[in-house]
C-alpha cells in the first residue's frame, strides 16, 4: 500500500511540495505566523464560546483549552491564520500547541485528541489554499504544531524524590504518535516541534515522528525543530546549551532548528547566533515580542520588533523568521517587510560528518586532533564493589557521588553499568539516570548506557536528555538482531560501541577482530545509515600475564588491530576497558596503574580514541619507576615469558609508597668530575678553574689537557644541552653555563699550546690537533639585517669549545662560500628572520652544491622551519641540510655531525626524518584544494557600505606627520614584554605562560625575574643617557579599492592616482566547518564604485638609531649579553612606539576612537578598531609593497630609515605597517596561493610573473 499523502494546493505531489520548500529557504528568508494565543485572547471568548454546542454538557470547564476551538470555533481559527498568511506568511502552524492526550488530560478530552489535530490541520490548509487564490505570487504551508506538553521527563516535580518521574518517555511517545497521525491525516507539509524547554520530550516527539515514517505508513514531510531557552543563562529548563540541545536531536536531520519564544529578540540574538554557528540545518527563529511587563503583556510595537529582527536577517543568522507571543499580523507584516530582501543564512558543513560529536548538558566535539577520551568507570556494578553496595543497599546518593567525583577526576564521559543478578537493571538504570539529571556536574558530560541486556540499554536511553553512547551491541545474535538494534539506536540518537564478537564468538587475535568490526561497519554504514563517527569498536581488551602463555600476546593483537581499523574504516573510534588488561593483578594496584599507563601510552599511539579507566587511577608514563616500565612494556609488546612472575614479584616487594632517596651530599664531596658538572649546571664559576687544573693533573685519566674538555667539561654541558631542550633550564642560565665552560678552557689553553710547542719542537711537525671542537661559520643571509637569534647560537657554541667564524648581517651567498672555505669550516650556519630569507637559503644551498662543498648546512631563524628545510632546501645539497630548533639544539646536531662515530647514524636518521616530511608535505599538497581567483573573490568581505553603521570613518587629519627625537620615557607603558622573554627562550607553564604571571613560573620565574631587572637598568641607562634614538611618520591618505587593490589618490578631489598597494586573496580551500570569507586587504577599504571616500594609513617607526654601535662596542668587549640585550630592547621600543602611534592615530589623527581608553594589556590584545598589517607578512606577504608605502611617503628622507634590496628595514629595530580603520577589518594569513593569482597579480602590478614568484616564493601551492 502506498503511504498516506496530501497535497497541498499549488503542487501535483507532496514530493514537489517539499523539494519547492527546500529549494526556497536556499532563495530567501521564508516567514513563520505569529501567537496563536495571542490572537484567540484578542477574541474575548466566553467559557460558552468555547464550549460550543457539542461540549456544552462537557463535566469539566473549557475555558482556555485554545485547541478545542477548532472543534467549536473553527471559523475564528480560519481567519487567524488567514490574516497571517495575508500579513505576508509563508507557513501557519495548527492550533495545536496542547494537541497531546497528555496535555487535553487537564480538561477530560483525551478521547478527541486526533479529530483535534486532524481537523486543525485541515482549517490551516484550507486557508493556505484561499490565500493562494487570493495572492498567487506563492504557495503556503501548514505546520503541525508539536508542543512540548505540560510535563517533563527529565525533573521531577517532587523536591523530597529527585528520581520521580509524572511522565515517562514510553507515555510521551504514544501521546506524541496520536497526534503525529492526525496531524498528518489533516494534511500538514511541516511537522514543528516546538517551545522545547525538555529536551527528552522532544526527543519522545522525535521519536514518535520516525516511527511513523519508518513504518512506511505516511509519506516524509519536512521537520522543523525548536527550543526555548528560558533565560540568559543560554540553556534549557533541563539545563541544556544550544548547542548541546542540537546535538541531542540532529540525528532526525530536521530541516530546520532554532529558537522561539521565553525571549524577545534583542535577548535571543547571541543563543541564535551560536546555534546558527553550530548545525548545517536551516536555522527558524520566533521570538516574542520583547519581554512580558508587569501584567505579563508584551508592549514591543511591530516597528521596533522588526527592527530588531532584522538584525537576524541582516547578518545571515536565519532562514525562517516569525514571531511567538504578544506578535500580530501587523508584527508578521512588518517583519517580512523589514526583512524579505535579505539574503538567506548559508548552513556551514555538518560537523558530525568528521567528528563524534556527544552531549550532555553541555557538547563533547571529538576528533583524531583530540586528546584521549576518559570514559570514567567506577559507576560500573561490575567494575567497583564500592559502587555496587551503593546500589544494592539503594544508597543512590552515595552513588551518585561517584559520579561527581568520576567527572571532577577528569572523566569526560560516565560508563554506567547495572548488570548485576540481584538488581533488577532496568529500575536501577531507570533510578539512577534519573537522579544523575538533577546533578548539573555530572549531566553537564555525555552518558554510556553499558549493559548486555537490551532492555536495559533502552531503559537508559529512555531517560538521557542528550546524545549518550550505547555499550554495545554485537554479531553475537547473528545479523537480523544486529541491525533490528542498531537502528533503534539510531532512532534515539545515540552513538553505540560494537564489540568484535560475531556468531563463532570472541575475537582474539588481530585478524579476526579486524575481519568482525569491518563486517560490522558495513552493515552499520551501508544498511543502517549510521554515521562512521558514530561508531565506536571495542576490539577486546583481554587480559595479560594470566600465567596461561596463549594470553601473553593480547597487548600486541588490540593495538595492531586498532591500527588496522583506524586505518581502513574511516571515521570510526576505538574504546576499551582498560581495567580487563590487568584483571589477573587485582589488589595490586601499583601494578596496574603502571600497566594500564604503559598500554594506554601505545595504544593511543595507534589510534585507541577513548578508553573506560578511572581517571583518577593513572600514573603518568614517565613517573614509572624504571624498573617497573620495564618489565610492564615487556609484558605488554610479549617479549619476555617471565613477565607474570616479574611483576607478581614487584607487587610483592613494593608498597604503594616509593622508597624516598637520601639527601645529596654538598656538592664540593664529589668527584672532580661531578663538581665539574655541578659547576656547569648551575653556573657556578668560583671553583672551575681549581677543578679544571685538578682534573688536568689526573693523567692516568686525562692523559692531554684537551681530554678534559672531551671528557668532564663536555659530560657536564652535554646535560645542559639536554635540561635546556626538555625545559628545564634556560638560556640566561645555559649563558651562565657557557661562561664557567669559557673559563675552564680559558685555563687548559695555556698548557695546550704548551703541549703543542713541545710536539714541534720535539717531532719536528708543522701541524698539531686543533684545540677546538670545531669550526663554524655562520651568517644572517642577504637582505636581512637581524641577528639576536644567530649572536645566541654563537655564544653557545663558543663556550662548548667550538670557533664560530661569524659573518654578520645581509652576508651575500659568494662571502658566506669564501669564508666556509677559507676557515675550514666544519658546519656553515645560515640564519633569517624574514621570509624572503628562505629563498635566499635555498640560493646558498645550490651554490654550495654547484661549488662541490660538503660541509652540513644548518638552517634555524623565526621564519624557517623543518618542513621548509626538508622540502625547499635539503633536495637542493647533497650534503646535510638540517633545521635547528633553538641554540641548545645546535650543540647537540653540530656534534653529532662531527663525532666520527655517530655521524653517518645521525645523518641517516635525518634522512629518513626529512623523506616522511617531504612525502606528508606533498601528500597534503595533492588533498589542499584552492578555490580559482573569482569564486575566491565572489566569496570575499562583501561589505554593505551604504548602511550607516559600515561607512568608513572620515579623518580629522589628511596627510603625513613626522616624529623626530622622540621621547623613549613615553614608550615604557607600550611594551610588550613577552617577545623579549621569548627571545631569551624563557617560556612559562601555564597559567604563568606569559608577562608578568612568568615570574610566578616554578621553574623559568626565578630567572625571568632577574633578567628582567637587568633589562630595566639598561634600558634605563639607555634612556636617560640617549644612546639610541628614535624618529616615525604616520600618514592618512585618501583611497579607494579597486578589486583586489588599494587605489592611493594624491588628494581629497581624488582625480590623480599617487600609487597602489597591491594585494593578494586567501585561495586555500577553508576547513568544511568554516563559513569565513576568502579575505583580501581590499575588502576593507570601500569600493571606488561606491563613491564613498576612505582612507589608508601607514606608520614607519624605529627605535634602532645608534643600536648597532652600541652592539658592536659590547662585541669588541667580549660582551655578549649586552649585545643581545640592547638590540631586543631596542626591538620593543620600535613596537612600543608604533603602539603608541596607532592609538594616537585612533584618537587623534583619524580620531574615529576619541574617548578610547583602553590599557597596556587591551592594546596587546588588538581590543582596539581596525587593523596595521605589514607588508611581507601574513595578510600581505609581498615585501616589495613596502616601496610603495616609502614612495608614498618619502620615509627615508623623512625619517631615515631606510630599505636595504631585499626590502629590509634599516635600522634593524624598525617597524612599518598598513593602518586600517573599519570596525570589520581583521587579520589573516593569504596562504598558499596559485599559479591563477600569480599571474593575474603581475599583471595588475606591471612586472613580471618570475619577479612576483621570487618574492612570493614561500606562499606559492606549486613548485617553481
Amino acid at each position: 500500500m502506498a503511504p498516506i499523502s496530501t497535497i497541498p494546493a499549488g503542487f501535483t505531489s507532496r514530493r514537489a511540495a517539499t523539494e519547492y520548500i527546500e529549494s526556497e529557504l536556499n532563495k530567501r528568508i521564508m516567514f513563520l505566523d505569529g501567537a496563536m494565543g495571542t490572537q484567540i485572547q484578542d477574541l474575548r471568548l466566553s467559557e460558552e464560546d468555547f464550549r460550543g454546542e457539542r461540549f456544552k454538557d462537557h463535566k469539566k470547564d473549557l475555558k482556555g483549552n485554545n485547541d478545542l476551538l477548532v472543534l467549536t470555533q473553527p471559523k475564528c481559527i480560519y481567519e487567524i491564520h488567514r490574516n497571517y498568511l495575508l500579513a505576508g506568511a509563508d507557513f501557519v502552524e495548527t492550533n495545536t500547541f496542547s494537541g497531546t492526550t497528555i496535555a487535553q488530560a487537564d480538561y477530560a478530552a483525551e478521547a478527541i485528541v486526533y479529530e483535534l489535530n486532524k481537523v486543525a490541520a485541515e482549517i490551516a490548509r484550507d486557508a493556505c489554499r484561499d490565500v493562494l487564490k487570493e495572492t498567487p505570487d506563492r504557495p503556503r504551508f501548514v505546520c503541525g504544531a508539536i508542543g512540548p506538553t505540560n510535563r517533563t521527563c527529565s525533573i521531577s516535580p517532587s523536591v523530597d524524590n529527585p528520581s520521580f518521574r509524572n511522565v515517562t518517555f514510553d507515555e510521551l511517545v504514544e501521546a506524541y504518535t496520536e497526534q503525529v497521525r492526525g496531524l498528518l491525516d489533516g494534511g500538514s507539509d511541516v511537522l514543528l516541534v516546538e517551545t522545547i524547554f525538555d529536551t527528552l520530550n522532544a526527543k519522545a516527539a522525535l521519536f514518535a515522528i520516525d516511527t511513523l515514517f519508518d513504518e512506511g505508513i505516511y509519506e516524509r514531510v519536512p521537520l522543523f525543530v525548536s527550543g526555548t531557552i528560558v533565560d540568559q543563562s543560554g540553556r534549557t529548563l533541563s539545563g541544556q546549551t544550544g548547542e548541546a540541545f542540537i546535538t541531542s536531536v540532529a540525528h532526525t536531520e530536521p530541516l530546520a532548528i532554532g529558537l522561539n519564544c521565553a525571549l524577545g529578540a534583542d535577548q535571543m540574538r547571541p543563543f541564535i547566533q551560536s546555534m546558527s554557528n553550530f548545525t548545517s540545518s536551516k536555522v527558524i527563529c520566533y521570538p516574542n515580542a520583547g519581554l512580558p511587563n508587569t501584567f505579563g503583556e508584551y508592549d514591543e510595537s511591530p516597528e521596533t520588533m522588526a527592527a530588531n529582527v532584522s538584525g537576524f536577517a541582516r547578518e545571515g543568522l536565519v532562514n525562517i523568521l516569525g514571531g511567538c507571543c504578544g506578535t500580530t499580523p501587523a508584527h508578521i507584516k512588518a517583519i517580512y517587510e523589514a526583512c524579505k530582501d535579505f539574503e538567506p543564512r548559508v548552513p556551514g558543513p555538518d560537523v558530525r560528518s568528521k567528528k563524534l560529536v556527544l552531549s550532555g548538558l553541555e557538547p563533547l566535539i571529538y576528533d583524531d586532533s583530540s586528546n584521549f577520551l576518559n570514559i570514567g568507570e567506577r559507576c560500573n556494578v561490575a567494575g567497583s564493589r564500592k559502587f555496587a553496595r551503593h546500589i544494592i543497599n539503594d544508597q543512590y546518593e552515595e552513588a551518585l557521588a561517584i559520579a561527581r567525583e568520576q567527572v571532577e577526576n577528569g572523566g569526560q564521559v560516565i560508563d554506567i553499568n547495572m548488570d548485576e543478578g540481584m538488581l533488577d537493571g532496568v529500575a536501577a538504570m531507570t533510578k539512577f539516570l534519573n537522579l544523575i539529571s538533577t546533578e548539573p556536574d555530572v549531566a553537564k558530560v555525555p552518558i554510556m548506557v553499558d549493559s548486555s541486556n537490551f532492555a536495559v540499554v533502552e531503559a537508559g536511553l529512555k531517560c538521557v536528555q542528550g546524545k549518550c553512547i550505547v555499550n554495545s551491541i554485537s554479531l553475537k545474535e547473528g545479523e537480523e538482531d544486529f541491525l533490528k538494534k542498531a537502528r533503534l539506536i539510531k532512532r534515539y540518537g545515540a552513538a553505540m560501541v560494537v564489540m568484535a564478537f560475531d556468531e563463532e564468538g570472541q575475537a582474539v587475535d588481530r585478524h579476526e577482530k579486524f575481519r568482525i568490526c569491518e563486517r560490522s561497519y558495513r552493515l552499520l554504514v551501508d544498511k543502517v545509515g549510521f554515521n562512521p563517527n558514530d561508531i565506536i569498536f571495542d576490539p577486546n581488551i583481554l587480559t595479560i600475564c594470566t600465567g596461561m602463555e596463549e594470553h601473553n600476546n593480547y597487548g600486541v593483537e588490540f593495538i595492531e588491530a586498532t591500527h588496522d581499523i583506524k586505518t581502513k574504516l574511516p571515521g570510526a573510534k576505538i574504546s576499551g576497558g582498560v581495567s580487563n588488561l590487568s584483571f589477573s593483578f587485582r589488589g595490586k594496584e601499583n601494578v596496574r596503574q603502571a600497566m594500564h599507563s604503559v598500554f594506554l601510552y601505545h595504544a593511543i599511539k595507534a589510534g585507541m580514541d577513548m578508553g573506560i579507566v578511572n581517571p583518577g587511577f593513572l600514573t603518568i608514563y614517565d613517573e614509572i619507576p624504571k624498573d617497573l616500565l620495564d618489565i610492564c612494556e615487556n609484558a605488554l609488546w610479549n617479549r619476555d615469558p617471565e613477565s607474570t612472575d616479574k611483576l607478581l614479584e614487584y607487587a610483592q616487594t613494593h608498597g604503594k609508597d616509593a622508597v624516598q632517596k637520601g639527601e645529596e651530599e654538598a656538592w664540593r664531596s664529589g668527584t672532580v668530575t661531578e663538581r665539574l658538572k655541578h659547576a656547569l649546571v648551575k653556573g657556578i664559576t668560583k671553583y672551575v678553574v681549581e677543578d679544571t687544573e685538578e682534573a688536568r693533573l689526573d693523567k692516568e685519566r686525562y692523559p692531554r689537557p684537551l681530554h678534559v674538555i672531551e671528557g668532564p667539561l663536555m659530560s657536564g654541558m652535554s646535560v645542559v644541552g639536554d635540561l635546556f631542550g626538555a625545559g628545564k633550564m634556560f638560556l640566561p642560565q645555559v649563558i651562565k653555563s657557557a661562561r664557567v665552560m669559557k673559563k675552564a678552557v680559558a685555563h687548559l689553553i695555556p698548557f695546550m699550546d704548551a703541549e703543542r710547542l713541545a710536539n714541534i719542537e720535539l717531532m719536528g711537525a708543522t701541524e698539531d690537533d686543533n684545540i677546538y671542537n670545531g669550526t663554524m661559520v655562520i651568517a644572517t643571509v642577504k637582505g636581512d639585517v637581524h641577528d639576536i637569534g644567530k649572536n645566541i647560537v654563537g655564544v653557545v657554541l663558543g663556550c662548548n669549545n667550538y670557533r664560530v667564524v661569524d659573518l654578520g648581517v645581509m652576508t651575500p651567498c659568494e662571502k658566506i662560500i669564501e669564508a666556509a672555505i677559507r676557515e675550514k669550516a666544519d658546519v656553515i650556519g645560515l640564519s633569517g628572520l624574514i621570509t624572503p630569507s628562505l629563498d635566499e637559503m635555498i640560493h646558498v644551498a645550490k651554490e654550495l652544491e654547484r661549488a662541490g662543498m660538503k660541509i652540513p648546512l644548518l638552517i634555524g631563524g623565526a621564519t624557517t622551519s623543518k618542513t621548509h628545510t626538508a622540502v625547499k632546501i635539503a633536495p637542493r645539497y647533497q650534503a646535510p641540510a638540517i633545521h635547528v630548533l633553538d641554540a641548545s639544539r645546535t650543540v647537540v646536531v653540530v656534534s653529532n655531525l662531527l663525532d666520527k662515530e655517530l655521524r653517518d647514524d645521525f645523518i641517516a636518521e635525518v634522512n629518513e626524518e626529512y623523506e616522511e616530511v617531504r612525502d606528508d608535505h606533498y601528500d597534503s599538497l595533492k588533498d589542499r584544494k584552492y578555490l580559482s581567483l573569482p569564486e575566491s573573490r565572489k566569496k570575499g568581505l562583501h561589505i554593505q557600505w551604504s548602511l550607516p553603521e559600515n561607512l568608513p570613518p572620515k579623518p580629522n587629519t589628511v596627510g603625513h606627520k613626522v616624529y623626530e627625537d622622540i621621547d623613549l620615557n613615553q614608550l615604557l607603558p607600550y611594551i610588550d614584554w613577552n617577545p623579549f622573554f621569548q627571545v631569551w627562550q624563557l617560556r612559562g607553564k601555564y597559567p604563568n605562560r606569559g608577562y608578568p604571571k612568568l615570574f610566578n613560573d616554578a621553574t623559568v620565574g626565578q630567572e625571568a625575574h632577574r633578567l628582567f631587572d637587568e633589562a630595566q637598568v639598561m634600558l634605563r641607562d639607555l634612556i636617560n643617557k640617549r644612546k639610541i634614538r628614535a624618529s616615525a611618520i604616520v600618514s592618512i591618505l585618501p583611497a579607494n579599492s579597486r578589486g583586489d587593490d588599494i587605489v592611493v589618490y594624491a588628494d581629497e578631489s581624488r582625480t590623480e592616482e599617487a600609487g597602489v598597494y597591491y594585494g593578494l586573496r586567501q585561495q586555500a580551500e577553508k576547513d568544511k566547518e568554516s563559513s569565513d570569507a576568502y579575505l583580501c586587504l581590499s575588502d576593507f577599504i570601500a569600493p571606488s564604485a561606491t563613491g564613498i571616500p576612505d582612507y589608508i594609513g601607514s606608520i614607519a617607526a624605529s627605535a634602532g638609531f645608534g643600536v648597532d654601535e652600541l652592539a658592536a662596542k659590547y662585541e669588541a668587549d667580549n660582551d655578549d649579553y649586552s649585545a643581545i640585550m640592547v638590540k631586543a630592547l631596542a626591538d620593543r621600543l620600535a613596537e612600543a612606539l608604533t603602539e603608541k602611534l596607532h592609538q594616537d592615530m585612533r584618537r587623534e589623527m583619524w580620531g574615529f576612537a576619541p574617548n578610547e581608553s583602553l590599557d597596556t594589556q587591551d592594546l596587546l590584545s588588538i581590543k582596539y578598531q581596525g587593523i596595521r598589517p605589514a607588508p611581507g607578512y601574513p595578510s600581505q606577504p609581498d615585501h616589495a609593497e613596502k616601496t610603495t608605502m616609502w614612495k608614498l611617503g618619502n620615509i627615508t628622507e623623512a625619517t631615515g630609515i631606510e630599505l636595504t634590496d631585499s626590502l629590509m628595514m634599516h635600522p634593524g629595530a624598525s617597524v612599518c605597517a598598513l593602518v586600517f580603520a573599519h570596525p570589520k577589518s581583521s587579520y589573516f594569513a593569504v596562504g598558499k596561493v596559485t599559479n591563477e593569482q600569480i599571474v593575474d597579480y603581475a599583471a595588475r602590478k606591471g612586472t613580471t610573473v618570475d619577479a612576483v614568484e621570487t618574492w612570493l616564493r614561500p606562499i606559492l601551492s606549486y613548485d617553481v
